[in-house]
Formats: structure tokens, C-alpha cells, sequence
């Protein structure tokens, strides 16, 4: 097998060279739960060329039901570890790395990136995150997810700040949801990453309304 026969719908799309400039970028998907999974699923067989996965935090049951890239035996595992390996088993043109850490453990490794995604789920690491993503001049996408809503925002010159940066913790979450704003959130990640138009700081809030309407909201987000 070769990569233009992976890649081959991609290839289809924007070209072989596009294809193949994807193969020099470097990302980081902070947290490897519900959307880290998403993000790893759909990014990791794209093309791009080294994901770096980062999460101290260990497979449990209740997480396997919206947390995609898990099945049962992987119950107590290290969730990054588990969502590299299966990168790998995915697609053979990939280099996958695991952090079994904090997000305050691993910035302070010093890696570049061409991209970091928000795969958390908390605030206070999320204002880590952009803090961070400003010092080192690196873009990076935001996402959260709750019952039934979720929002994503591309975060170039926007200041996070705007968010009251409180240690939320969401009720409850509906699994579909999860996969539909991490795909959301890889779509502006793999634009990006191949060099297509992007609108960067604008905060995409989609929900179901009480008639099960899909509405989507757009925010211009305030400039650091």
C-alpha cells in the first residue's frame, strides 16, 4: 500500500502536493477523552505527519460510551497511549506520541507546534492552554461540549479572557454531540493545516432548540 492510495479521496480533493505538505506538520491534541478521541480519529488518518497526544488520565467505563477510540478491555489504560496505538493501527504513515502528563508538565517541554487542539474538559486549563498558545505565537483551536450544545472557536489574536475561567463541570453529555463538534473542530484544524481559508477568532455555538431545531450562532470574539 502506498500513500497515494491511503490518501486517496484526499489526493482527489486538493492534489497530491497539498496532500503531501501535511506531511511536515506537527499537532498536539490536548486531552484524550470525548473530543481528543474525535480529533484523533479524524486527524490521524488525514496525513498529517507526527500527533502528539496528551492526557495523565486512565480509561474508565462511563467514558467509553462517548469516548470513541475506547472499547472495554482498555478499562484502567492510559488514555493518550491508547489513542496513539490506535492511531498507528489506523493508518501506517503517522508518528503518534504519548504524554502521560498534565498540560502544566508538558508545556513545559518546549515542543513546536503547527497546531494545538483543545480536547479538555475544564476552563482553567483551557486559559493554560491559550496562555501558552500566545507565548508561543501557536494557533489553537477551542471546543467544549454539554448535554445537547457545543462551541468551537479558532483562537489566533482572540483573548480567551472573555470566558469566565470557572472550574465548570457539565451535567451531562449526549454522546453524538461530542463527535459532532470535535469533527466540527478537526474540519478547521485540516483546513488550516493544508494551507485552505480559515476564519479564525469566531466562535461557532451550535444547539438543539426545544423543537430538536439544529440552530448555529456565530460570535465575533474580542482581540487580545
Amino acid at each position: 500500500m502506498t500513500q497515494s492510495e491511503y490518501f486517496n479521496r484526499q489526493i482527489q480533493l486538493w492534489g497530491s502536493n497539498v496532500q503531501q505538505s501535511l506531511e511536515k506538520k506537527k499537532i498536539a491534541i490536548i486531552g484524550s477523552g470525548g473530543l481528543g478521541c474525535t480529533l484523533a480519529m479524524a486527524l490521524g488518518t488525514s496525513g498529517i505527519g507526527e500527533i502528539h497526544m496528551v492526557d495523565y488520565d486512565t480509561v474508565s467505563f462511563h467514558n467509553i460510551h462517548r469516548q470513541i477510540a475506547f472499547r472495554l478491555d482498555d478499562e484502567g489504560q492510559n488514555k493518550a497511549k491508547v489513542v496513539c496505538k490506535l492511531i498507528e493501527s489506523k493508518n501506517p504513515f503517522v508518528k503518534t506520541v504519548a504524554f502521560d502528563m498534565d498540560f502544566e508538565s508538558f508545556k513545559e517541554m518546549g515542543n513546536s507546534y503547527d497546531l494545538i487542539l483543545d480536547g479538555t474538559d475544564n476552563l482553567p486549563v483551557r486559559g493554560e492552554i491559550d496562555t501558552y498558545a500566545k507565548e508561543t505565537n501557536t494557533p489553537w483551536i477551542y471546543a467544549s461540549v454539554e448535554a445537547f450544545n457545543g462551541q468551537v472557536c479558532f483562537f489566533d489574536e482572540a483573548n480567551f479572557k472573555v470566558f469566565n475561567i470557572s472550574d465548570h463541570k457539565p451535567a451531562g453529555i449526549t454522546a453524538p454531540i461530542v463527535m459532532h463538534i470535535g469533527s466540527l473542530q478537526a474540519n478547521l484544524a485540516l483546513r488550516y493545516l493544508a494551507g485552505l481559508t480559515i476564519v479564525k477568532d469566531k466562535l461557532y455555538y451550535l444547539y438543539f432548540n426545544d423543537d430538536g431545531e439544529l440552530i448555529t450562532q456565530k460570535f465575533g470574539m474580542p482581540k487580545v
